[in-house]
């Protein structure tokens, strides 16, 4: 297999954390001996499925896992959901929400079980939540800055899957369309339906933008679950058998 998509995902050789700007203070000098692996990718597009398959495969070759994902700081998702339940705060006051959730997870479980030698699997990270505030007219500096404290996942993966059948599998697993998935909130359509495929096709565009930038892989999650499954764990394995 070519590694000419994992060329970018070089680690330290002392194994520091390195992030997008100004990092945690107190984690500048930290070592770490584990890995961060990022799967991204709209709802219903698979990532759960597969970070479950691969956790497995890994477990079962030995290594610790933990899983992580958006919205599952014990201090603050409760709190996120309230507000997006209610229609309460403002497009910026929930980004700034977001990023204390994840800055909880960052610091509490994704570092330390780094520096335990774990594989960390998350279950999207920054770049939904910059892709999405692009699309509500937040500054992309500004963003990028919010998050500049977040440390670079080892590999990122985005699961690319049509809006043409992305909704069958959110009709399949949820039987409805969710608002903000929607982008209900942007007034995009009277038609929840239309305005679940345009939103969709505008995220799908925001992250072919990121691609470069953030070093995303990019897979073809179109594909069936053993197939994309099959894509993923090759590129896995040849990450970490190459470092």
């Amino acid at each position: 297999m070519s590694n000419q998509h994992l060329e970018h995902f070089q680690i330290l050789p002392d194994g520091r954390i390195e992030s997008y700007g100004k990092g945690i203070p107190y984690f500048e000098d930290t070592g770490i001996k584990g890995r961060l692996i990022v799967i991204e990718g709209p709802d219903a597009s698979g990532r759960s499925t597969q970070i479950s398959m691969i956790t497995s495969r890994l477990e079962a070759d030995g290594h610790a896992v933990l899983n992580t994902g958006l919205r599952r700081s014990e201090l603050i998702s409760e709190g996120i959901l309230e507000a997006k339940r209610n229609f309460v705060l403002g497009k910026r006051t929930l980004s700034l929400f977001y990023a204390a959730d994840f800055a909880d997870q960052l610091e509490n479980k994704i570092i330390p079980a780094l520096k335990s030698g774990y594989i960390v699997l998350a279950d999207r990270y920054i770049y939904t939540l910059m892709a999405r505030d692009a699309l509500r007219s937040i500054d992309t500096k500004w963003s990028h800055n919010l998050y500049g404290f977040a440390m670079k996942p080892h590999l990122v993966f985005y699961l690319d899957v049509d809006p043409n059948e992305l909704v069958h599998r959110v009709f399949q697993k949820n039987s409805s369309l969710d608002y903000y998935e929607s982008g209900a909130d942007l007034g995009l359509s009277d038609n929840m339906l239309e305005s679940f495929l345009i939103y969709q096709g505008m995220l799908a565009k925001q992250f072919r933008r990121m691609q470069k930038k953030y070093s995303l892989i990019s897979i073809n999650a179109n594909k069936s679950i053993l197939e994309v499954n099959k894509d993923l764990q090759q590129k896995v394995d040849y990450f970490l058998k190459s470092n």
